[in-house]
């Protein structure tokens, strides 16, 4: 029995040698970030209230009036300084995943790379933190298919859209073709999303962005767009 029980504390004490603490001073940066990154988006949002958005203008300690005025500016200048923080953080501890900072903090690197043309350099390191499950692999698979799309070809998990103006020959006026772009085996895209993690389909997913889902080719979107 005494054994047993020097057994059951051997465990104990490996278990908690194992599980590493978090790293706080990390884990507050970070958070920091994350806000300043989600924030301004979610200000752009024409959803959002006034009361939120004047919440929101406080935390990111600028005049509402000027967010109003200048929000896309100021989130170019955001994103500017937080990838700059990022790839110090990067260069320092590689990935900060969820056994680092814990949770939504390990989502942070991955939201200021994503917003940035920084993609081709860390994707890798993005796709080792979701195999390695410091990240939730649905990110992973966001930013491969921001990847492609950026490089011409079809995304695996219809996670992009894209709005342009395009021209109605009908009544000569600039239109609005919002669309998903190109998915390739489009007909399977909603096994591979639940696979990677999402809980929507690539339908639904268009819909939250106010998009109606078509699985258009490039040659089709080409057509419309040229009025062909």
């Amino acid at each position: 029995m005494k054994e047993v029980f020097l057994s059951v504390l051997a465990l104990i004490s490996i278990s908690c040698y194992a599980q590493q603490p978090l790293n706080l001073e990390l884990k507050k940066q970070l958070d920091s970030i994350l806000r300043t990154d989600q924030g301004i988006r979610e200000f752009l949002d024409p959803q959002v209230t006034d009361e939120r958005k004047d919440t929101i203008a406080q935390f990111l300690n600028y005049p509402r009036a000027l967010l109003d005025k200048s929000k896309w500016k100021i989130m170019q200048k955001i994103d500017s300084i937080n990838i700059e923080k990022v790839e110090h953080i990067i260069e320092k501890y590689g990935y900060p995943g969820k056994t680092l900072v814990g949770e939504p903090e390990n989502t942070a690197v991955f939201y200021v790379v994503q917003h940035s043309d920084k993609i081709s350099k860390y994707y890798k390191i993005i796709e080792n933190a979701g195999k390695n499950k410091e990240l939730p692999f649905r990110y992973v698979a966001m930013m491969l298919d921001r990847k492609l799309t950026s490089e011409g070809k079809e995304q695996i998990y219809g996670t992009q859209v894209y709005m342009q103006m395009v021209n109605n020959p009908k009544t000569g006026k600039k239109e609005p073709f919002e669309y998903v772009m190109p998915i390739k085996d489009a007909k399977n895209v909603n096994k591979r999303r639940k696979k990677a993690g999402f809980d929507s389909t690539v339908e639904e997913n268009a819909q939250r962005l106010g998009v109606i889902y078509k699985a258009y080719t490039q040659k089709q979107i080409n057509d419309i767009i040229n009025n062909r």
